[in-house]
């Protein structure tokens, strides 16, 4: 006789929860998901000028002139709203950053200049500060390892480290303003200074153990540029305070304007991965699956703008234009099977991703794997 098992005992185990850890090290390439990527994108890979040129300059007026609606108005009640309209645009503009790392600056001539000229050297931040350490984040070997200069393993650490990253960015405007204004410029008489300056204090990393190599070529002439405006900058706001030519209140509005920009970007910055890798090289899937889409709405794009909604896509195809990024989600989540790896790294919202971060350092997480 023959006995059938219960009908319970033939049904696949449940599915792991969608906040379980993957094991990153383990996972293979989806040579698949890679080729339909590519080919469904092809015809996007080249960047408007029209909508960067655009884009940049909108939002980069738009935030010097909320910035000084802010500074000039006597009222609260019309210096807090102009102050939020200048966080949100300067911070739009500020993030074309990014994209200068990534485009040929042949398909976007002067661009770089620009926005060094209108708002990196202003503000000082040059691109100098990004590019040539951006481009290693995305290194098919140096992901999520030690010598990643954006990477750290923040699920895999102490609860506290959270909030310490965040207040960090509350210190930014004024690390500038010394890194600019003092610091830089007296490394130039100490060649001892000026390697802890290049190698530390001289890329927006956030890998401590990451140490920056000397520039060569046209890269250290961009350099050398942007870095005296930037310090011709610095030196200008020292010596207008003490002068007393500049008043503290203008000063401290467009800090305040500055510090908004950098915790705006560094709370994008905590969901922009799940930070789930123990320092292992990692496939380029395995890096897709540890970065994250948030395609969201309006309010996504003001927290996530110039096509940073769409990070872990980013990951996949980097070279794409941002203005590319939200056609290429839907041309490729219409192409794949709900079961597809692309599925995985689509997330709902920025409090669900804060939640499972915050959950994963405190050693919570319902489902959480080996």
């Amino acid at each position: 006789m023959i006995i059938q098992p219960h009908a319970q005992a033939i049904e696949p185990p449940p599915a792991p929860p969608a906040t379980a850890r993957i094991q990153l090290s383990g996972v293979p390439d989806d040579r698949e998901l890679l080729r339909l990527a590519a080919e469904l994108t092809r015809d996007l890979q080249r960047p408007d000028p029209r909508i960067y040129w655009c884009d940049f300059l909108g939002s980069a007026a738009l935030g010097y002139a909320a910035l000084g609606g802010a500074i000039m108005a006597h009222r609260a009640a019309v210096a807090v709203p102009c102050g939020v309209v200048a966080v949100l645009a300067l911070y739009r503009a500020t993030l074309f950053i990014h994209e200068i790392t990534h485009l040929n600056p042949a398909r976007l001539p002067g661009f770089r200049v620009a926005w060094n000229l209108l708002l990196g050297i202003p503000t000082m931040l040059p691109s100098f500060m990004y590019e040539g350490i951006h481009t290693i984040h995305h290194s098919r070997t140096r992901y999520g390892t030690a010598g990643d200069p954006e990477y750290l393993p923040l699920a895999l650490m102490r609860p506290w480290t959270l909030p310490l990253f965040l207040l960090l960015s509350l210190l930014m405007p004024g690390l500038l303003l010394l890194r600019f204004g003092v610091v830089g410029p007296l490394s130039l008489l100490s060649h001892r200074l000026r390697r802890i300056v290049i190698g530390r204090f001289s890329g927006l990393q956030i890998n401590p153990q990451f140490v920056r190599h000397r520039p060569g070529g046209a890269f250290a002439r961009q350099w050398r540029w942007q870095e005296l405006g930037a310090s011709a900058v610095a030196m200008a706001i020292i010596v207008a305070l003490a002068s007393g030519s500049l008043p503290p209140r203008s000063f401290l509005i467009a800090t305040g304007v500055l510090v908004g920009v950098a915790l705006l970007n560094q709370l994008r910055t905590l969901v922009a991965h799940l930070w789930e890798n123990d320092g292992a090289p990692l496939t380029v899937t395995a890096q897709f699956l540890d970065s994250t889409n948030v395609p969201g709405g309006v309010l996504t794009g003001l927290w996530a703008p110039v096509g940073l909604r769409f990070h872990a896509l980013h990951h996949l195809l980097p070279s794409l234009p941002y203005h590319a990024l939200a056609e290429a989600h839907r041309r490729i989540s219409a192409a794949v099977s709900d079961g597809s790896v692309y599925a995985d790294a689509n997330h709902a919202s920025l409090a669900g991703l804060l939640r499972r971060l915050a959950a994963s350092t405190m050693g919570q997480r319902a489902g959480r794997l080996p």
